[in-house]
């Protein structure tokens, strides 16, 4: 069997990376051993680099001093197994590192599959640790992994967003202020609040996302960054920040500073212009972490509540994502270092969605 590879990154300067190989790992009995066939990559993984540290992202896959392996979502077999109940030939969906093969310790195994029990992994959240069991999910579909890979992810994020805002009756607000709007997770929030009578969605990009932007028809409104001003500061707003720009951040606090009703905080697709919270008028920035809300909304619903609604939405969403959305396979290292710059630097289309393997 071929060594493991894998792409990391420097976690002082996520501008630089390497791929390394190493020898696949020994097992031991209770241990498992992944092969991951693709993944997909988007913002959403340039985010977990950029919160690396803050966020322990680097924990789950842990690389050599000075390097991280950025997180990504997939799908993978087993391909040695020393674990009871975990057979070669298996196939499973979740969290894994820019990697050929994962090491794993099955833990609370059930028919929809298992947790990662290695100790490194405890300290973070469950929602990441959980491995589905693609022979006995009955939402798994070979033909529509790429699609699951690309949006699922984000757009349980966006269904926890859209229902914390509906839980705190959207603060008093009478519209969302979504930036990076043509980022899939704040897409996939602006299909949901379009849903809602009450709240108009008002999406920030660039200019040349506006197209792609209004083409969704998700959104009541779009602007340029450069045209936050013109908007209505007399209308009571939140904002829900998933660039991470200082400036763009700056731009809707100071317009809004006296009708801004909650300032949230989620992605960092614009990472590299991240900027201070401290002298901003308005409500602090607070950041919506959604594990914590999926944990919250499973012990208020339980585990089957939670996964019937957000299926549901998620049936009715990616009837139309799919529309929007031009799925590119690459294969290879070369490949996969291209698209994280491109991504990393802004230069992908906001159209394509990128499914990677070695």
């Amino acid at each position: 069997m071929a060594d493991k590879t894998d792409f990391l990154v420097s976690r002082t300067d996520i501008n630089t990376h390497q791929i390394a190989t190493e020898s696949l790992p020994e097992l031991k009995d209770g241990e498992a051993l992944m092969k991951i066939d693709h993944f997909s990559f988007t913002a959403n993984n340039i985010t977990y680099a950029a919160f690396g540290d803050a966020m322990n992202y680097w924990d789950f896959f842990p690389a050599a001093e000075g390097w991280g392996s950025v997180p990504v979502w997939g799908f993978a077999d087993i391909v040695q197994s020393r674990a009871d109940g975990v057979s070669v030939g298996e196939r499973f969906y979740g969290y894994f590192p820019m990697s050929t093969h994962l090491k794993v310790s099955p833990a609370k195994l059930s028919p929809a599959g298992f947790f990662d029990g290695a100790p490194h992994r405890q300290h973070l959240s469950a929602i990441y640790n959980f491995y589905a069991n693609t022979k006995t999910d009955p939402t798994y579909s070979k033909d529509q992994e790429a699609l699951r890979m690309i949006f699922q992810p984000l757009f349980m994020t966006s269904f926890l967003i859209d229902d914390f805002l509906e839980e705190s009756a959207f603060f008093g607000a009478e519209q969302i202020i979504l930036s990076s709007a043509s980022s899939k997770t704040a897409y996939g929030l602006a299909f949901l609040l379009a849903a809602r009578t009450g709240v108009k969605v008002v999406g920030l990009t660039s200019a040349g996302n506006m197209d792609f932007v209004c083409s969704m028809g998700s959104y009541g409104t779009v602007v340029n960054y450069d045209q936050i001003a013109t908007l209505d500061a007399s209308v009571p707003s939140v904002y829900v920040d998933m660039a991470g720009s200082g400036a763009v951040r700056s731009a809707v606090h100071n317009h809004f500073f006296r009708t801004l009703k909650y300032s949230c905080s989620v992605g960092a697709s614009h990472w590299d212009q991240m900027g201070a919270n401290d002298t901003l008028p308005g409500p602090k920035p607070t950041l919506f972490f959604a594990p914590a809300r999926g944990q919250k909304r499973t012990a208020d619903w339980g585990a089957g509540g939670l996964q019937k609604r957000s299926a549901d939405a998620w049936g009715q969403f990616i009837e139309a994502a799919k529309s929007w959305t031009e799925v590119i396979e690459s294969n290879g290292s070369t490949a996969i270092e291209a698209i994280y710059d491109d991504t990393l630097n802004g230069h992908t289309s906001p159209k394509n969605g990128h499914i990677l393997s070695f």
